[in-house]
């Protein structure tokens, strides 16, 4: 039920510098009364330099879920330790995984994924406001 293990990935980070990490599974439970998989872990070395979708992108390669649905739940970060504790929902089904979590966990996801304009472009509802005035 429970697996426990470690494993080294390099990731790169914006300022092309590579910082080792290792993952530690601490949890790894299938829960079939919601039909997910609850992975619950360790990034050591990578506290306040870790984005969700890197953190959810890292544990999909990690455990070869291609094809399936990983939620970043929660990702807290020890104080005095480079320790990033996390935990992730893996669905088989994003319409199933829409009716048993909260709509705002699926919209801080979609606003991660949007890509921030250049700084010499305006945002669009920026726009709209000066055509209105």
């Amino acid at each position: 039920m429970f697996s426990y293990f470690t494993v080294k990935i390099y990731i790169r980070n914006k300022d092309d510098s590579r910082y080792m990490s290792m993952i530690e599974v601490t949890r790894d439970v299938k829960n079939p009364l919601l039909s997910r998989r609850e992975i619950t872990c360790t990034f050591k070395g990578l506290a306040g330099k870790l984005k969700r979708l890197e953190a959810a992108e890292m544990i999909s390669k990690q455990f070869n879920l291609e094809g399936k649905i990983v939620i970043p739940i929660n990702l807290k970060n020890d104080t005095g330790r480079p320790l990033l504790s996390g935990t992730f929902y893996v669905y088989e089904d994003e319409k199933l995984a829409k009716e048993h979590l909260k709509a705002a966990v699926f919209k801080r996801l979609e606003k991660a994924k949007a890509v921030p304009p250049k700084e010499g472009e305006a945002k669009p509802a920026e726009e709209k406001k000066e055509e209105t005035k």
